[in-house]
């Protein structure tokens, strides 16, 4: 019997009759026996690789086999553009089998809620934080909701489990499969995950069932036409890109949305078919130009990492990257939206518009040539969301036994490792955020006020969003902006730069932050906070091996290798089998560890308590204050060297924990160790203490 045997006669019908399927991947048959037989699996393929059929057909098998009622089904993923696009391929797919499927996210219209309500699907298109909608909301009956949930599928993985958007995911799975009283399957898809074996352990949580992994043969770095070119400025890039590979539908990716903006407004002004789409466009403006897209040929779209998701925008001849990604997982994602089709060819075109951008870019595609894609690992200690979850579980029971929580949390609570709950109790009670009788904890004061009924809005997600204003040409809403753009004196009216297009502000309305536009012919610019790129110790030491190599090779540019040259020479000091301290600007002295932001925000912490003076961390080097001579760091390198880094710690300033949501329900000492702990680096600190130093006076 063949895998595509093993599923439903409906289903196998409907597969070759109704979407003309001859056959399934090599890799969706092979996923199909074991999701069937229960197992909670992460199954990894390519972007674009049919890894939503890999899970549904299975799941939908089960359903008609073991005639699934009610909502058995849960589709989570990370965005809601994501969910748009999946929403019309699970329709189909159910109703040809006589079942639902539908939506649920913030852009529903609350008529569509309460039907689902009144007549729960069988399959529920949704996020994390609408999820936590439904088990807070005192209109939403959730056990009854979630009775007879069977499944639960998360796409796209990776864009949870690395942050604290993934405990919250796992939290509200741990508290859904306790309405539901039984062990409910999980199932996560991604194409770019380096330690899969140990995160399907981080999304079994407390399921007993048994766990494993679908790793596709031929994975790693594979057949791929991957390039690096220097350009130089962004508009060089725009002027490459017009001239280049004519015909064809190019997707760019750009890590910034002003810079995206700029490229894609630079490329019309070129006669290229151009269009836009980032986080902060509106929804029907991003919607609009994907479709647009989609359709065409010969045409560009330019995009932040929102198009970095399986959103389905077309075959794709090419994939282009301004500078270069922070990771070789997002390269990989980005890559992948190529070579889908019957022999073509993966690829991806670097276009470096500075020099610091070369080098990164040239690390990158070696750490990727290596077969290294970095492992996601869960941010410790999430202490604030534990806080979040216990507010939300006031809200869910009417008020919580305290000895309730761990029940409700268990396998959050286990693989985050947290062993402080008392003192988050505690301290959320100390601040009247709670109040507690006779071992049932409800709000206090302070927590009604900013966190109950009336705000338990603020309860939904676990990120602060920064302050931004609403654009709008008369009634159509373009997107959203920082409100520092309206900040500061300009000389005139401000012209915004927004949708690939040039916008001259008319009024802006404060109180309700909006702003009304109309469109001009001019030069705009918009600007978006943004946090410096945090690299890791692998690519930084890949950097610095292309810095102290002479090779170039031959799939990379003559202007790329002249400019190489010219920056290598730059850096002739480095020793390939040493870091190296010397004086920089203002006598200030940088010790060159390439080490990674986190690895030397380690040791910088240490130095500096043995200094007594500021040492600073970037991702490249330690820095010391003005007037710190060479014995001295040598003194206090050697005492660090000493220590256990398991417990140096990076020093934290209070702009830092401000910008954690939750963290006022914390003690303070609590938030401060929380942070260090994550921005710490004890493995990578350590191997930096041990290799070889050259400190150099001049």
């Amino acid at each position: 019997m063949t895998a595509f045997d093993r599923l439903h006669p409906a289903l196998q019908h409907h597969i070759v009759n109704s979407l003309g399927w001859n056959e399934l991947r090599p890799f969706q048959d092979a996923v199909i026996p074991r999701i069937i037989a229960g197992e909670n699996l992460i199954v990894l393929a390519p972007t674009a690789g049919g890894k939503t059929e890999a899970a549904c057909f299975p799941i939908l098998s089960k359903m008609l086999t073991e005639d699934w009622s009610g909502l058995s089904v849960l589709y989570i993923c990370p965005i809601k553009a994501l969910l748009n696009n999946l929403d019309h391929r699970l329709r189909q797919y159910c109703e040809l089998l006589g079942r639902r499927s539908t939506l649920w996210h913030g852009d529903v219209k609350q008529s569509a809620r309460k039907r689902i309500l009144r007549e729960p699907p069988d399959c529920l298109l949704t996020t994390p934080e609408s999820l936590e909608v439904m088990l807070d909301s005192p209109s939403v009956n959730s056990k009854a909701l979630f009775a007879n949930l069977q499944i639960v599928v998360i796409d796209e993985i990776h864009a949870f489990a690395g942050d604290d958007r993934g405990w919250h995911l796992l939290s509200v799975l741990e508290r859904i499969s306790k309405l539901a009283n039984r062990d409910v399957q999980r199932v996560g898809l991604s194409a770019t995950v380096g330690n899969p074996d140990i995160l399907v352990d981080w999304l079994a949580g407390s399921s007993s069932r048994s766990r494993g992994v679908y790793l596709p043969e031929n994975s790693g770095v594979g057949e791929a036409d991957v390039q690096l070119d220097y350009v130089g400025s962004l508009e060089n890039a725009a002027i490459v890109i017009s001239r280049l590979h004519r015909g064809e539908k190019r997707l760019v990716f750009v890590d910034s949305r002003a810079r995206a903006e700029q490229l894609a407004t630079t490329l019309r002004g070129l006669e290229v078919t151009t269009f836009v789409t980032h986080s902060s466009l509106s929804q029907d403006q991003r919607k609009q130009a994907e479709e647009a897209f989609a359709s065409r040929s010969d045409c560009v779209i330019v995009a932040t990492s929102v198009l970095e998701l399986g959103i389905d925008v077309g075959d794709l001849e090419r994939v282009i990257q301004i500078d270069s990604p922070s990771t070789v997982a997002s390269f990989l994602q980005r890559m992948g939206r190529t070579g889908r089709r019957a022999g073509a060819q993966r690829n991806c075109l670097f276009l470096a518009t500075k020099d610091e951008t070369l080098i990164q870019a040239a690390g990158l595609i070696e750490l990727w040539k290596s077969g290294f894609v970095e492992p996601i690992v869960p941010p410790p200690e999430p202490y604030h969301v534990v806080a979040q979850q216990i507010m939300a579980l006031v809200l869910q029971q009417s008020g919580i036994g305290r000895s309730q929580i761990p029940v409700w949390l268990k396998g959050f609570l286990e693989y985050a490792n947290v062993d402080r709950l008392d003192e988050v109790i505690q301290s959320m009670l100390d601040r009247g955020i709670l109040w507690e009788d006779a071992g049932i904890l409800a709000f206090g004061q302070e927590g009604e006020a900013n966190y109950g009924r009336s705000n338990f809005l603020e309860l939904f997600s676990v990120f602060m969003a920064p302050p931004q204003f609403t654009v709008l040409n008369g009634r159509q809403e373009i997107g959203y902006v920082d409100e520092m753009t309206f900040l500061g004196t300009t000389d005139g009216p401000r012209v915004l730069l927004l949708s690939g297009r040039a916008w001259r502000v008319n009024y802006i309305d404060w109180p309700r932050r909006k702003a009304y536009v109309e469109a001009i012919n001019a030069r705009g610019r918009t600007r978006w906070k943004g946090e410096a790129q945090a690299f890791g110790f692998e690519l930084c030491q890949a950097i610095k091996q292309i810095l102290v190599s002479d090779s170039t090779p031959p799939e990379w540019s003559d202007r790329t290798n002249r400019q190489l040259q010219e920056i290598r020479a730059e850096y002739d000091w480095l020793d390939a089998q040493a870091s190296v301290c010397l004086p920089g600007r203002n006598d200030e002295f940088e010790w060159w560890t390439f080490g990674g932001r986190r690895a030397n925000a380690t040791i910088a912490g240490s130095l500096s308590q043995e200094l007594g003076s500021q040492v600073v961390a970037t991702n490249f080097l330690i820095k010391f204050e003005s007037g710190v001579g060479l014995d001295a760091i040598r003194v206090a390198i050697e005492a660090v060297d000493k220590q256990d880094v398991n417990f140096m710690r990076p020093q934290v300033d209070e702009a830092a924990l401000r910008g954690i949501k939750f963290v006022d329900c914390l003690d303070p000492e609590l938030a401060i160790a929380m942070l260090q702990t994550r921005l710490s680096d004890p493995t990578s600190a350590h191997f930096l203490l041990q290799q070889n130093r050259r400190l150099i006076a001049n």
